[in-house]
């Protein structure tokens, strides 16, 4: 009969020993790369190294030792022997796309672009929502002349993590695709959404996104011309002074921001017309994927997801419903009617949570500072 607490009577003392010897190691091992990673975090780049090479000898194959050990050795400039930590958790675990995009991010230190490209493609056949393979991927396009690639690149990496765009205005590495067309229409995304948080001073926007003045300038004269800012004066100490205001159009469209009460606190709510814009493409939406239409489905997911359009108040108002569409819209592009064929219970049961969640009404939110 077996024992009351578990365990087999038939067990020999040698298993026993076995099993509580691997249980002890695993400890030490995870131990050993926490403190790795506590020393990265104190920037204590050879302890770091250290701590995970210890960690290393009690199991080899301890994929994420690896990957964070060539990541030290990364931060120490050593490049090369980056790579090689790279290329030991790949051989374990060659699905590892943290790895390949690191990996590429060495490469691309080294300058050898074409490699670095190939490893961030590696990383976005494994994981395709991963946005910072895709940014990344779309600087080393640019750096090597394919500005145009480099800017599919860099609009699905915004398309998974609005943020990228804002890093993307004051990256050196798009320097060879600041005239293209398309990487203006990005800097003009940035500027107005600068204003409708509040920034509504070019001085403002130029401390806020880090975007070379004129570019501002540029930006602010563009949008204007297409009917989205009104040009204000207000005087101060100095005498008149220019700030600008989204035109009454385009913030009924994707909100704006005001200052309430004695201190001037900032809040950000979409208006009821908005709400009413958004639940009309949600309907759309469900109508298109009900009957298998991929294109028209496509394009009421951009209508919600593009910043230029409803995606500024989706992500204000609806953060999580937002990263779901999102990531819809990315294996819809992806995947094609596929995709669309097999989920449309899924997608449907999806835009209907969203619709219902859009129709309790507008959520004023405090805005970030």
């Amino acid at each position: 009969m077996g024992r009351f607490f578990g365990g087999n009577e038939d067990e020999r003392p040698s298993d026993v020993q076995e099993r509580q010897n691997f249980t002890d190691t695993d400890f030490q091992k995870r131990d050993l790369y926490k403190k790795g990673v506590n020393h990265m975090s104190n920037d204590k780049m050879l302890d770091a190294i250290r701590s995970f090479e210890l960690a290393l000898r009690l199991d080899p194959q301890y994929v994420d030792a690896w990957v964070k050990k060539g990541y030290a050795h990364f931060h120490l400039g050593e490049y090369t022997v980056a790579v090689a930590a790279y290329d030991k958790a790949l051989e374990i675990d060659v699905n590892n796309a943290d790895a390949w995009n690191l990996k590429g991010l060495a490469y691309y230190k080294m300058k050898n672009y074409e490699k670095a490209i190939e490893c961030c493609e590696k990383a976005i056949d494994i994981n395709p929502n991963d946005g910072m393979s895709w940014y990344n991927k779309a600087c080393y396009m640019t750096l090597t002349g394919k500005v145009d690639e480099g800017l599919e690149a860099l609009k699905r990496s915004i398309e998974i993590d609005i943020q990228n765009a804002r890093k993307a205005v004051k990256d050196r590495d798009f320097e060879n695709a600041r005239a293209e067309e398309g990487f203006r229409r990005i800097i003009e995304v940035v500027v107005l959404e600068s204003i409708r948080q509040g920034y509504d001073y070019v001085g403002k926007i130029v401390w806020v996104t880090g975007i070379d003045k004129v570019e501002v300038e540029d930006a602010i004269m563009r949008l204007s011309m297409k009917g989205l800012l009104t040009r204000r004066e207000k005087r101060n100490i100095t005498g008149m002074e220019e700030y600008y205001e989204l035109t009454k159009e385009i913030a009924d469209k994707v909100g704006s921001t005001k200052k309430v009460g004695l201190l001037g606190r900032k809040e950000v709510s979409a208006p009821m017309q908005q709400l009413k814009d958004i639940s009309d493409v949600l309907g759309r939406a469900r109508e298109a994927v009900e009957k298998g239409d991929l294109e028209a489905t496509k394009k009421c997911f951009d209508e919600l997801i593009n910043p230029a359009k409803h995606g500024s108040a989706m992500i204000e108002q609806f953060f999580d419903e937002h990263r779901d569409l999102r990531l819809a819209q990315i294996r819809l592009r992806d995947k094609g009617q596929e995709y669309l064929n097999a989920n449309k219970s899924v997608l449907s049961d999806m835009i209907s949570k969203i619709d219902m969640k859009v129709r309790q009404g507008p959520v004023s939110k405090p805005a970030k500072d």
